[in-house]
């Protein structure tokens, strides 16, 4: 969720720090900061420096040149707010001044930044009031940092590792302290960080994502849950939960931050919308045919030993795993029962061992789908596999298969093409399983492997319609409230479309079952009332189509995406746009990218910030 950038080094790392936090503002933030040691450089004197804003990054680059801050030895962060508004003297580095209440903030001792939530916190407080810390901020993180001052004796690492057992819930932490200029610890549990390893400076780096080191080192090392890092310049140590000494692979990871040009589009989001095609390309690249091998060397057998599917998810990845729930009993006829990740691990289930536990996520750390995937382990579900973007996440570690989608970099808060790329992996492992349990035959498998290489060249045509939703965009941006029907595999694309409308324009839209109109939602419907209908001519169309009247004839105003042989036709109060063909089964992938051109044209009409919406952040790393 936030970003930590940190680094030991003999040359002024200030701009790296805060280049990296421009890396990583597509996960979102309310405020930033950076803080330097000041003798780090070899200057005999200097404290801790720090500068930080509720503004961009852009004015913090700013501020920290007007303000001179320069250091060898730094640590940096974009906070979404959890604890505490966002508010400057919420924002990290935190620093640690000591208990004596007459010093002066400004001459802090240590200096620490987080990513995560301290549940504990309240009782850490009030122990640390009682030895006379003065805390300024309302954040858990001030807390960390006066337990590392309180616990300092002249070692950094010492410190850290007294204070961890203390703290309940979930971190990523870095830390320095005036006394050891050229030292930064961190340490990480239930939050995502990597040791960068430098190549010159006798520089190494700490950093919440490799995507914050592009151009300054691509030799990674992925730190294992309850890992302790000490850096220093020239060298760094690992140090495991029980504080033994330990040895971590270093991989070479290219994470190019050139994905993050925006070229000839207005935001991320709409380049995003448009990387689509090439992004199911590259996620279908070598797929001649459908084998279990696609999602490991193992997964034929595992495949073999199950007789169900649970889909843990959040957001708009659970979107993805409602549609799939849907082909997986219909095409594989294997059971399957989709969860939300947050709600599964606290209530009690019924564990069948010959469950496949199948995780869907972005970014491969998101706490809660993790934290499921760890309560379905923990339940002796052994059978596990994750659909995931990131190959060397913690999802795709934890996970005994996997099928890693390449969407590439997705800047924009509000999941695109993530999303599409998921369904496509996910109908491949629809026809995997079909194909183990002997319901997928040939003439069928040949079909579908045709009909997922006509994607890229389908979505195109989709992308074409985009002058006729800026239209719709113009009607949506005055508008406060819409509803989205969808039925079958498009109810789930409704879900999705309701939310990419309200992340990105504030817009208060919900999604039904077109079926339960008559349940409640129809009571909503008046003609200041948007409803967007998704309508593909498949198998519940006439039942739809009376849901269509049921809103007419409230006088409600009828939006409608439809096929071209649907027999829908622009009237009062109908407006209809049609898909240039009808794609069976694939039809989710499709329908949704208009669902998508609408959210991101209404957003613009209403001019709200597309890309970083409100309160929201894109990698979800706290619960």
């Amino acid at each position: 969720m936030c970003g930590i950038v940190g680094a030991v080094s003999k040359r002024n790392i200030v701009s790296i720090l805060v280049q990296g936090l421009q890396r990583l503002e597509y996960r979102g933030y309310d405020s930033c900061g950076v803080a330097v040691h000041a003798a780090s450089l070899g200057s005999a004197t200097g404290g801790l420096q720090r500068a930080r804003s509720t503004a961009r990054v852009s004015e913090l680059i700013e501020q920290v040149a007007a303000d001179k801050v320069e250091g060898g030895t730094g640590i940096a962060h974009t906070r979404w707010a959890t604890h505490g508004a966002p508010a400057v003297h919420n924002a990290h580095p935190h620093f640690s001044h000591g208990p004596a209440k007459t010093q002066k903030e400004s001459e802090g001792r240590v200096a620490l930044v987080h990513n995560g939530i301290i549940e504990n916190h309240d009782e850490l407080r009030a122990t640390l009031q009682a030895k006379g810390y003065v805390f300024v901020s309302q954040t858990d993180t001030e807390v960390i940092a006066h337990l590392v001052d309180s616990l300092y004796a002249g070692d950094l690492l010492k410190a850290m590792q007294a204070a961890l057992p203390q703290l309940h819930g979930a971190y990523a932490l870095a830390v320095f302290h005036k006394d050891e200029p050229h030292r930064v610890v961190g340490a990480r549990a239930g939050s995502p960080l990597i040791l960068g390893v430098g190549q010159s400076h006798e520089e190494n780096f700490l950093a919440s994502d490799a995507m914050a080191l592009a151009g300054v080192t691509n030799q990674i090392v992925y730190l294992e849950e309850g890992d302790v890092v000490d850096l220093q310049l020239g060298k760094y140590a690992v140090y495991d939960r029980s504080t033994k000494a330990v040895t971590r692979e270093v991989k070479t990871v290219n994470a190019h931050s050139g994905a993050a040009e925006l070229g000839p589009y207005r935001h991320y989001m709409q380049k995003e919308i448009f990387e689509q095609p090439r992004a199911i390309a590259d996620t279908l690249e070598g797929v001649e045919g459908i084998t279990s091998e696609l999602f490991g060397k193992n997964a034929e057998q595992t495949f073999k030993n199950i007789d169900r599917v649970l889909i843990l998810a959040c957001g708009t990845s659970y979107y993805s795993g409602c549609v799939a729930q849907y082909w997986i009993e219909a095409i594989a006829k294997i059971p399957c029962h989709v969860e939300i990740a947050s709600e599964y691990r606290y209530r009690e289930s019924v564990a069948d061992p010959r469950t496949l536990v199948v995780t869907i996520t972005q970014s491969g750390e998101t706490a809660d789908t993790l934290a499921a995937l760890r309560h379905a382990q923990s339940l002796g579900l052994k059978h596990t596999l994750t659909i995931c973007n990131v190959a060397t996440s913690a999802m795709v570690r934890e996970c005994a298969l996997a099928y890693v989608t390449r969407a590439g970099a997705e800047i924009g808060v509000a999941s695109t093409k993530a999303f599409t790329t998921q369904l496509a992996a996910l109908f491949l492992l629809t026809l995997a399983l079909a194909k183990v349990k002997g319901h997928l035959t040939s003439a069928e498998e040949s079909s579908h492997i045709k009909a997922m290489r006509h994607l890229p060249a389908a979505l195109q045509a989709v992308l074409a319609l985009e002058p006729q939703l800026i239209a719709w965009a113009q009607e949506f941006a005055t508008k406060e409230n819409a509803l989205f029907l969808g039925r079958g595999t498009h109810y789930p694309i409704a879900l999705e479309g309701a939310l990419k409308l309200k992340e990105i324009t504030y817009i208060h839209a919900e999604a039904y079952a077109a079926g339960e109109l008559k349940h409640g939602p129809l009571a909503l419907v008046t003609s200041a009332m948007p409803v967007v209908t998704v309508a593909p001519n498949d198998a519940l169309l006439e039942k739809l189509k009376s849901n269509m009247q049921e809103v007419r004839a409230r006088g409600g105003e009828l939006f409608v995406l439809a096929d071209a042989d649907t027999r829908i036709e622009n009237s009062e109060g109908v407006h209809v746009i049609r898909m240039p063909e009808h794609y069976g089964v694939l039809s989710p992938i499709l329908h949704v990218v208009p669902l998508q051109l609408l959210a991101y044209h209404t957003a613009c009409a209403r001019g709200t910030d597309v890309d970083k919406p409100r309160n929201l952040a894109k990698s979800v790393t706290v619960e």
